[in-house]
């Protein structure tokens, strides 16, 4: 799949079709909180993680924007920092196909958020600490063993890109 020419698409704001985002319940007590990130009768089968990972981001620093072809992304956004989240509907046979979303997420607002595939994605730290992301992943990163090439269309480095974080 070839990256799409910033000539060729505009986006608009709205929602996107697929992509759920949840507020994270933190349930805490004397030695802390604890937040479920993921629940097997909240998900249809096709979004179930395979594996997991977990990121840190510094300050200012931004991942993506990319999109995959056959991976779904489920990030549990939970602080200590915030981070904006940007997607766009790159997907031509979605109802949604040209919206756009931003919303803020992280430590203000502790949130899980799916991102079906096709739906190019990218956030940014956008407070004055470190931030951790966890993602669990429904396809393996290079496949099994490693083998397959990498699911990703990566659009960060194209200076026409139509997915622009700022």
């Amino acid at each position: 799949m070839q990256p799409i020419k910033a000539e060729q698409m505009k986006f608009k704001p709205g929602p996107i079709a697929g992509v759920i985002i949840r507020e994270l319940r933190k349930h805490t007590d004397e030695r802390g909180w604890l937040a479920e990130i993921f629940r097997q009768d909240e998900l249809e089968p096709e979004y179930y993680p395979v594996m997991a990972y977990i990121s840190m981001s510094l300050p200012e620093v931004t991942r993506g924007p990319h999109e995959h072809v056959d991976q779904s992304d489920l990030f549990a956004f939970i602080g200590p920092s915030n981070f904006k989240l940007k997607m766009w509907d790159n997907r031509p046979g979605s109802p949604t196909f040209g919206n756009e979303m931003t919303i803020l997420v992280g430590e203000d607002h502790p949130s899980l958020v799916l991102v079906p595939k096709g739906v190019t994605h990218g956030y940014k730290n956008i407070g004055d600490k470190p931030g951790f992301v966890i993602n669990c992943a429904n396809r393996l990163f290079k496949g099994e063993g490693r083998r397959e090439p990498v699911d990703e269309i990566r659009y960060e480095n194209l200076p026409d890109s139509p997915f622009q974080m700022d």
